[in-house]
């Protein structure tokens, strides 16, 4: 990296597209220089005079510039940089870049670049979760490419869900992540945690899930990674933007959740805060299952692998702290302290469920580890992670040095 942090940011053409201007100046704020790239599209939106005032850099819009092409332009600006940054990353440049197509100057950037690339995704909802753009974030996230959001909310076409890009203060959060520039506590820890819920299939439509929104999970996640650790997020099926600097691995079902944790150790610390199901159908119907004259319906079910046991009795990659969380409505302590023992963890975070903490922002929860009970304060799940974090630095501390 260069003395001082350099990124190129190429605006895609969308609404969004008008934030960038903003993180353009948050960027400058920060002491990271950036050049700034225009797509065709996205000209419609942003000047490249404003991009250009705010920048302090020419801005870049053709691929056929003679001046620069001359000396191979496009790829001198896509190493040149420390990170390339996409926003708003449209569905149309995620497609191209998924695709290894290269067509305008932003998408052959993206291919001659040996820099990581970041996206902040921006579109309608329906095309976030249409199965071509799932299936490109697939493909994306398995070359390498990093993602901040996208988050949840109203839309300029009037709808609600997920597609709106990140805010820019949480893009620029995930810039300095990225930059290195979380020099935190955590720095050079590993940290896998799982969050969620499972979802169990009985036919192809028909499944046992839970109430669980992963919200706990994602704000320790986030937490951490703002600490500095490397943080790695199992998560079964939730409407959540992933956290900035945080890599996550979707999943469905508790036996793939369990396949996706042992495929990420060794590490210094698991974290099962996920609500795993204990159960699954030992038959899954292969059409639809129609109501029938019966009252009844029966379904044998078979145990799910322990995930959280499995973990804390590894002979051989057992991390060196395991934290499990266990959401009871009643008799909570007691019930953490034999899951303490059963499991072989090193604490359990105890939360009381009976008030209705699923798809919250609150949360109360007790600590309980070989010292005993130890209530947390707050009453947020954001309080929770910053509790967790400031406990497994005391923990590592004592530990040893990083896996």
């Amino acid at each position: 990296m260069t003395a001082q942090p350099r990124v190129l940011l190429i605006i895609g053409g969308g609404i969004a597209a008008y934030k960038s201007l903003e993180l353009i100046r948050l960027l400058k704020k920060s002491g990271i220089a950036v050049r700034v790239v225009l797509t065709e599209a996205a000209q419609a939106f942003v000047t490249p005079l404003t991009a250009a005032a705010l920048s302090g850099d020419k801005v870049y819009t053709d691929l056929f510039d003679l001046t620069d092409e001359t000396e191979m332009g496009h790829i001198i600006l896509s190493r040149q940089a420390d990170l390339v940054v996409v926003a708003p990353a449209t569905a149309n440049m995620m497609s191209k870049l998924a695709n290894g197509l290269a067509d305008d100057l932003a998408s052959t950037l993206l291919l001659a670049t040996d820099k990581r690339v970041l996206l902040a995704p921006a579109m309608n909802v329906r095309m976030w979760h249409h199965p071509a753009t799932q299936r490109n974030l697939a493909t994306l996230r398995a070359d390498g490419a990093l993602f901040t959001g996208p988050d949840e909310g109203d839309m300029a076409c009037g709808e609600y869900g997920l597609g709106r890009m990140s805010e820019p203060e949480a893009i620029l959060a995930a810039i300095r992540l990225h930059l290195g520039g979380s020099e935190g506590p955590l720095k050079g820890r590993k940290i896998v945690l799982t969050a969620g819920p499972t979802f169990e299939p009985l036919d192809p439509v028909r499944g046992l899930t839970n109430r669980s929104s992963g919200k706990q999970g994602y704000a320790i996640a986030e937490r951490l990674a703002r600490d500095g650790a490397d943080v790695t997020l199992i998560s079964g099926p939730v409407a959540l933007a992933t956290p900035p600097g945080v890599t996550r691995i979707e999943v469905e079902t508790a036996q793939d959740m369990y396949t996706a944790v042992h495929a990420h150790l060794p590490c210094d610390v698991f974290i099962g805060v996920a609500a795993v199901a204990d159960w699954r159908a030992r038959d899954i119907a292969s059409e639809k299952q129609k109501k029938t004259s019966d009252n009844e319906l029966s379904v044998v079910f078979v145990k799910n692998p322990d995930i959280l046991e499995s973990v804390s009795k590894h002979l051989e990659q057992r991390p060196r702290l395991v934290i499990g969380f266990a959401a009871e409505t009643q008799k909570l302590e007691d019930y953490a302290k034999a899951k303490l023992a059963s499991k072989g963890c090193d604490a359990i975070v105890a939360n009381d469920v009976s008030e209705g903490v699923f798809g919250t922002g609150s949360n109360a929860a007790t600590l309980v580890d070989l010292d005993g009970f130890t209530p947390i304060p707050g009453t947020t799940k954001a309080d929770v992670a910053d509790f967790l974090s400031a406990y497994i630095l005391r923990r590592l501390d004592t530990l040893g040095q990083p896996v």
